[in-house]
């Protein structure tokens, strides 16, 4: 369904990049909103037959079903698909190193950007149930900043709830920016699950000539993991409960669509006042590689939150990488701190070590031979978990005991 008529969407657009400059003023203030105050989460358990998605099926890939009406659509995604991803599946690119510019690419093909509109063309052909609306739209307020856009609170002007656009400029400067965004809009756009952010609309642009950026309108979250954990609102067991809950209940979803998130981290999970947590930001999201000959890129994940076979040079690894960035945010939910906070992705594997100890050479069989000979010349470390009883009070033996299932060296092993 689409939010509103192009004339709208004109307005919308205009609205937002008429507020840029504020935003930027603003991006100093932003962080210093109220975070919603959490109310004592209720923990419901829904069935939802249509959110479980068995591997290997056409619905693994795109979860919901296509109509003959989508016909254009999917033409339009299939070519903008095969420009993207010529001839076999090709390793995911990596993203930049913190503090390092990204290398100079080729411009994105004319046909993408030609390909890219009609996708979009062809989605609001199928959707949209409004004519034009003479209509104001006046965003509220800047609520995030990131490297590959801006999102503001908007209205809705159909209905005048509040809702998220998200602004993805220069989405065609090169390929490699075209990949990121288009593999983010087919999952936001196909993805349904309560735990799971999905996009309502897609503002379409007023001519070719002018489509430089894409607009992305989501549900409205209040807030973000990250935010919770940092901020003085005290988080009860059920609250640590209700979130890791959700997490795994997002994260099963996406698993068995064969899809890897490879960046959970605090920031990329919202929360909104109601304690509803949506997984987000899909960017470095992949299909699973079941082929173990096929190498996956090794920089994913944010360093803190990096699984041990990344850091050691893996190049081939499962689910278990979101796993593992999940046990690092449930401790840090416990302990209000990052668990794994290094400099480098050496000191990162450093810091595991000290608490897990010396890895096994079986459960380094991955490992390129730097990372093993690394870790076999430093002295021999005996595990530490016990100090994960230090991290809270809510660190019961329930707690550290799924905690150890989380954080193991041996993804085989792991939970």
């Amino acid at each position: 369904m689409s939010l509103c008529g192009a004339t709208a969407n004109a307005k919308m657009m205009a609205a937002y990049n008429g507020g840029t400059s504020a935003a930027a003023a603003g991006h100093h203030h932003h962080h210093h909103h109220h975070l919603p105050h959490l109310p004592p989460p209720h923990l419901h358990h829904h069935h939802h037959p249509q959110h479980h998605l068995h591997p290997g099926s056409a619905a693994a890939v795109h979860p919901v079903q296509q109509h003959a009406s989508s016909a254009a659509a999917a033409a339009a995604a299939a070519a903008a698909a095969a420009m993207l991803n010529p001839g076999q599946q090709q390793p995911y690119f990596p993203s930049p190193a913190p503090g390092q510019a990204p290398g100079p690419a080729a411009a994105a093909p004319a046909q993408v950007q030609a390909a890219a509109a009609a996708a979009v063309k062809a989605h609001h052909h199928q959707h949209s149930q409004h004519p034009q609306q003479q209509l104001d739209i006046e965003p509220d307020r800047p609520i995030g900043y990131g490297a590959f856009g801006v999102v503001w609170s908007v209205t809705d002007p159909r209905d005048g709830k509040r809702v998220a656009l998200k602004k993805m400029p220069n989405v065609f400067q090169n390929l490699v920016s075209c990949k990121r965004v288009f593999r983010e809009l087919k999952m936001l756009c196909f993805f349904k699950h309560d735990n799971v952010l999905s996009a309502l609309d897609i503002l379409q642009p007023p001519h070719i000539d002018y489509f430089e950026e894409i607009y992305v309108v989501t549900e409205l979250m209040q807030s973000d993991l990250h935010k919770i954990i940092v901020s003085p609102q005290p988080l009860s067991s059920d609250h640590v409960k209700v979130f890791l809950y959700q997490i795994l209940r997002g994260l099963k979803y996406l698993h068995s669509a064969g899809i890897l998130h490879r960046d959970i981290k605090p920031g990329n999970l919202l929360v909104n006042s109601n304690c509803v947590l949506k997984i987000c930001d899909f960017g470095l999201a992949r299909v699973e590689e079941l082929d173990e000959s096929r190498h996956m890129t090794q920089e994913v994940v944010t360093q803190y939150y990096r699984a041990p076979e990344i850091l050691m040079g893996s190049r081939h690894y499962s689910n278990a990488i979101d796993i593992w960035s999940v046990g690092c945010i449930f401790a840090e939910l416990l302990g209000r701190r990052i668990l794994f906070q290094a400099q480098s992705p050496i000191q990162q594997l450093d810091l595991i070590t000290d608490l897990l100890g010396t890895p096994s050479l079986e459960a380094m069989r991955t490992a390129c031979e730097g990372a093993k000979a690394h870790i076999l010349r430093g002295p021999h470390k005996q595990p530490s978990l016990p100090v994960l009883y230090t991290l809270s009070s809510q660190a019961t033996h329930e707690a550290v005991h799924l905690l150890c299932r989380m954080l193991v060296f041996d993804p085989v092993s792991m939970i």
